[in-house]
């Protein structure tokens, strides 16, 4: 038995449009601290540690919509940062391709106490920026 066992090791996730991608995810992901990993025609990846983020477009596709209110993946959650790393992102956010999720309960929008933005892309990927504190 390792250390790392039960950790998440990578997630990948099929996008239609991989340029696209590249973009909107790779400045989420880098201004989250995480560092370019792999790349090949179809695919790009960023690092964090152990753990990998994959951006694919797959010739397998079987559509190209993601539809995060439907079964399978709701939304990828991060620690961000403070409250004011959070506020900058989400301010940052549709200058590269995400767009606020119930803006009219920011920050609040997962409960009293918690605070965190909700964005969604271009292709329907939600994600959840966590403060701490």
């Amino acid at each position: 038995m390792t250390d790392s066992l039960g950790a998440l090791h990578h997630v990948e996730l099929w996008v239609p449009d991989l340029e696209r991608a590249r973009h909107e995810w790779g400045w989420l992901l880098t201004r989250l601290g995480h560092e370019q990993y792999q790349d090949w025609p179809l695919g790009r990846s960023w690092r964090l540690g152990p753990t990998y983020i994959v951006v694919e477009e797959s010739p397998d596709l079987t559509g190209r919509t993601h539809r995060r209110t439907g079964p399978g993946l709701n939304h990828l959650a991060f620690h961000a940062g403070t409250p004011a790393q959070v506020d900058a992102l989400a301010a940052d956010a549709p200058g590269h391709g995400w767009i606020e999720l119930f803006p009219e309960r920011y920050p609040h929008a997962g409960g009293p106490g918690h605070f965190a933005a909700y964005l969604v892309n271009s292709d329907g990927f939600e994600v959840e920026l966590f403060a701490a504190g």
